[in-house]
């Protein structure tokens, strides 16, 4: 009978998922690509970023990400190019919905730390991320 309790418990653990909510707090600030995971399961690894992704959102949930480029000042470069979001819960999943000018698409945030953030594409690529942090060439 314990063999069976263990592993109910053991099951239950793995089984439970994070809450989606919590990912939101975490999404504001720079990040950096640091793999990508194509759907086929073959592994990129970004050992070097020319460029880096800023997403802000307010408390309403909408916000803005955008592509900046650091330079050794430690200032960023950027065009006026900017993508509008929304983050939506819905289906035990926060969905990112981006919108331009030219087109809408569609993520979904798997994780979302202080430290990493893990998206996943509507061509189940898998976007992983690390908080961007500035050379430090002193």
């Amino acid at each position: 009978m314990k063999h069976y309790a263990l592993i109910l418990v053991t099951f239950l653990v793995f089984s439970c998922s994070a809450d989606p909510k919590t990912y939101i707090e975490h999404i504001n600030g720079y990040w950096e690509i640091e793999e990508v995971t194509l759907h086929n399961g073959e592994k990129k690894a970004y050992n070097y970023n020319d460029t880096i992704d800023y997403f802000e959102i307010n408390d309403s949930l909408n916000g803005f990400r955008k592509k900046l480029k650091p330079n050794f000042s430690g200032t960023f470069e950027t065009s006026k190019d900017v993508e509008n979001i929304k983050l939506v819960l819905e289906n035990d999943s926060l969905n990112i919905y981006y919108t331009t000018p030219f087109s809408k698409w569609k993520e979904t945030v798997l994780l979302a730390t202080k430290e990493q953030l893990k998206i996943v594409n509507q061509n189940k690529h898998v976007y992983l991320y690390k908080r961007y942090q500035p050379l430090d060439l002193d």
